[in-house]
């Protein structure tokens, strides 16, 4: 092994350290936890997981989180996609500022929509169903993804836009079958930055449900008590909430490392 490999190698092992003692913790019991440092659980156990995937209230946690994560990702894409186009090839009066305008509420903090999305969707029933958080988050991934998309796009030769028309392409048909192709790996990036934040978002997803749709963030909260946290189970449940960002990360991994190479991420 060459030196040079050494600082890198040491330097992953020390960002991987935290998920392996996350791991390792929800094959111990809290006891063992509590008792003093192990590098290894001393008594294996499933216990946790079993809690997880045999009581409703945790399996529906991660359910509830998956439905509302998916909606926003794929309200936000389609939303995004033709007001990314606008703003790639048309020039009109304000549009620059109505692209500036867009980043300003992404850079808003979730607290300040809080109580407003409380209220709003308390009046119109929409409140502790998925897309009252579905909603609430697209407040923030639309404009990012037009932000992403509009970089992409922009790369793309408007003659091909002129080409497919001279054909005569529809512009639905155009934009469906040539053009969003063209721009797939914007599309897996802007994907993935919706579905993280959408994932690890807890403020509105906490607020704007109650019973229904909780989200797995909130349902760990219930592992405190008078005895304290039951850190086992939380370790566990943490451990599952990795898996779907995991699995997220795998297929637009080369995506991603398109967006950075394109100055876009």
């Amino acid at each position: 092994m060459q030196k040079r490999h050494i600082l890198p190698i040491v330097y992953i092992l020390f960002l991987m350290l935290p998920i392996y003692w996350l791991i390792a913790m929800s094959f111990k019991t809290t006891g063992e936890i509590l008792s003093g440092f192990s590098l290894f659980p001393q008594e294996l156990t499933l216990e946790n997981y079993r809690v997880i995937f045999t009581d409703p209230t945790w399996y529906w946690g991660y359910f509830n989180s998956i439905a509302y994560v998916t909606i926003n990702t794929v309200l936000s894409i389609t939303v995004a996609l033709p007001a990314a186009y606008a703003f790639s090839r048309y020039r009109f009066l304000g549009d620059k500022q109505l692209f500036f305008w867009l980043l300003t509420n992404r850079m808003a903090p979730a607290a300040v929509f809080a109580l407003p999305f409380f209220q709003l969707y308390s009046a119109v029933g929409l409140f502790d169903t998925y897309w009252a958080v579905a909603l609430a988050h697209c407040l923030f991934n639309i404009p990012l993804s037009v932000w992403i998309l509009e970089g992409f796009m922009g790369g793309v030769p408007k003659e091909l836009d002129e080409t497919a028309f001279v054909d005569g392409y529809s512009f639905p048909r155009f934009f469906t079958t040539i053009f969003i192709p063209a721009i797939k790996s914007g599309v897996g990036v802007a994907a993935f930055f919706c579905f993280m934040f959408s994932w690890v978002e807890l403020l509105l997803a906490k607020t704007l449900t109650a019973v229904a749709a909780k989200p797995i963030a909130a349902t760990m909260t219930k592992t405190a008590s008078s005895a304290g946290y039951e850190l086992g189970l939380l370790a566990a449940a943490g451990t599952l909430t990795i898996i779907p960002g995991a699995i997220v990360i795998y297929f637009v991994r080369n995506y991603i490392a398109k967006g950075f190479a394109m100055g876009r991420v």
